[in-house]
């Protein structure tokens, strides 16, 4: 019998039925999967390959700041489910404030909150050595508007030749590699007070770190302006709290490192300073200010330097000039101008650093301007550094280790002074035709006191200009107004003597015996006469026995000092 059983027909229709659907799938999920492909082909930049898939080629233009996480840029995860319109959508992110003219740079996504700026092709902005200011701005720009994002960073090894301004938003870090340069493009014509890098709200940004990279202030490309006249400062910031500057090369400007007004919590450390127009730091009327570990050759003014400002600490620094035209002023200037308004300097320490060969003074205290009360200019205190060969300038008269005016209750204490000119310690202030302010101090608490022991005063110096009256260790030029406590100081071998219109009772006269004096080893062989020679403090007999130890003061040694403990060998 030919004729098949209708159950067996049955079956045979549910198996075709069965492999037509099955192959209508696989046509479904081929053209599913070549969709698939072309749509993820065409979020990816021309130069990607799976060799090299970094965050610096997956495009920003088409992967929105809302899923930009490393984890989620991956190919493994590239997969529909994450690549939808409503992640792909280039709203957020326009022509105008990601790219230069050059739309091939708006393809650009950053990761690890970071975004990077090169001048070899590779970083998310990309640089041609021409205005580069305005991939660096718009980089600064994307992470100033997407808070998920901190820090910009600087590709080295590359210089990044600016036209313009560089401008910081808040809780930004403008980072780059040491080999990374900012350099101000010759002939700028910028006006007066337009520095290279410069907040970017008028009215003050918070939490900017600028960080590991160098700046060069291209004076040579740009003599056309003097130095110290207010043009081409590196970097300056006004209204703006928070403030970290560190591990920076900064050298051969027109004006200041970071000049810095009306600010507060400003750290300034671990930088390269190197002949730069002005000062190396420079705060005016800010608070709460940490400078340290800077290696800082002045060039025309100051490597650090306050005004009006308060809650200071300058510590463990290097300071020095080498001689040349224009060589600079002092190492540190602390100035109080009284105006209108009291803006009071009676929280500021000096210590544990090194100041040496400066053109003016090693340190300048000085406090004029319109009459002020003690509180105002008073309790600085200066201790555990070392001064040698400050007050080299061929036409200041106002030269020496510290030279002060004008401030209450200094204290000087624990330091080395060498070979210093004029005096190791002086007051005296500019004065003469050639310059236009009255530098007269207008305290009206009496007489300005001045603490000065515990310090080694040897081999003080002629001053070069004006030689005559000069080469003391400690000199007051102004004894109706001005005086001197000097208390347990070792001097020896000072040109013109140890006192002039001042003098001490209880101050020794002899060598101290620095273990090599000519290589500035100012530590103390073990036959010193300074050692435990020194001012205790006085002791109430009310005070318990514990505090008593506590409270006496080595004068010039002890194994924890650091200038002044024994070493035995040259």
């Amino acid at each position: 019998m030919n004729e098949k059983h209708p159950e067996s027909i049955l079956k045979i229709m549910e198996k075709i039925g069965v492999s037509v659907l099955i192959f209508v799938f696989l046509i479904l999920l081929g053209m599913f999967t070549l969709y698939t492909i072309q749509s993820y082909s065409s979020i990816i930049p021309s130069d990607y390959t799976q060799s090299n898939p970094t965050q610096s080629n997956l495009t920003q233009s088409n992967l929105t700041q809302s899923n930009p996480t490393q984890s989620n840029l991956t190919q493994s995860n590239l997969t529909q489910s994450n690549l939808t319109q409503s992640n792909l959508t280039q709203s957020n992110i326009t022509q105008s404030n990601l790219t230069k003219p050059n739309p091939a740079q708006s393809n650009f996504i950053p990761s690890n909150e970071t975004v990077y700026v090169a001048g070899d092709g590779k970083g998310d902005f990309n640089c041609d050595g021409i205005d580069d200011q305005i991939e660096i701005n718009k980089a600064l720009a994307y992470v100033a508007e997407n808070p998920e994002f901190a820090t910009v960073y600087l590709k080295g090894s590359n210089t990044y030749v600016i036209s313009d301004k560089i401008r910081i938003g808040n809780d930004t870090t403008l980072k780059g590699d040491p080999t990374a340069v900012i350099k101000l493009k010759d002939n700028a014509y910028w006006p007066h007070q337009s520095p290279l890098i410069t907040q970017m709200n008028s009215s003050g940004n918070q939490n900017i770190t600028i960080t590991g990279f160098e700046i060069d202030g291209n004076y040579e490309g740009n003599t056309e302006k003097m130095r110290g006249d207010g043009y081409y400062n590196l970097i300056y910031f006004i209204n703006c709290d928070n403030i970290h500057v560190c591990n920076m090369y900064m050298h051969d400007s027109h004006g200041d490192g970071l000049k810095i007004k009306d600010s507060k919590n400003i750290k300034f450390h671990d930088n390269r300073i190197y002949k730069l127009g002005h000062d190396g730091l420079y705060a005016i009327e800010c608070q709460d200010i940490e400078a340290w570990n800077n290696n800082v050759r002045c060039k025309t003014n100051s490597a650090l330097r306050i005004w009006n400002s308060n809650h200071i600490k300058f510590h463990d620094n290097t300071i020095y000039t080498e001689f040349e035209d224009d060589a600079g002023g002092p190492g540190i200037q602390i100035q109080y101008i009284r105006t209108s308004e009291a803006q009071p300097m009676n929280d500021i320490e000096v210590y544990n650093n090194t100041i040496y060969d400066t053109y003016g003074p090693g340190i300048w205290l000085i406090a004029f301007g319109e009459p002020y009360s003690k509180t105002e200019a008073q309790n600085v205190h200066i201790h555990h550094n070392i001064f040698y060969g400050c007050g080299t300038h061929q036409t200041y008269d106002w030269l020496g280790g510290i030279v002060t005016s004008g401030f209450y209750d200094t204290l000087i204490e624990n330091n080395v002074f060498d070979a210093n000119y004029n005096a190791a310690v002086v007051y005296t202030y500019p004065t003469g035709s050639r310059y236009d302010v009255d530098f007269t101090p207008r305290g009206i608490d009496g007489n300005c006191t001045t603490i000065v022991r515990n310090n080694i005063i040897t081999n003080t110096l002629k001053r070069k200009y004006s030689p005559e009256g000069t080469g003391y260790g400690a000199i007051d030029n102004f004894p109706e107004t001005h005086s001197f406590v000097l208390e347990n100081n070792c001097l020896y071998n000072n040109y013109a003597g140890n006192y002039k219109n001042c003098t001490s009772t209880t101050d020794i006269y002899t060598d101290p015996r620095f273990v090599n004096q000519h290589k500035h080893n100012y530590y103390l062989k073990q036959d010193s006469p300074c050692i435990g020679a020194g001012y205790t403090l006085p002791i109430s007999s009310e005070v318990s026995y514990k505090k008593r130890i506590k409270s006496i003061i080595s004068a010039f040694v002890s194994q924890t000092c650091r200038f002044f403990s024994v070493e035995t060998s040259e």
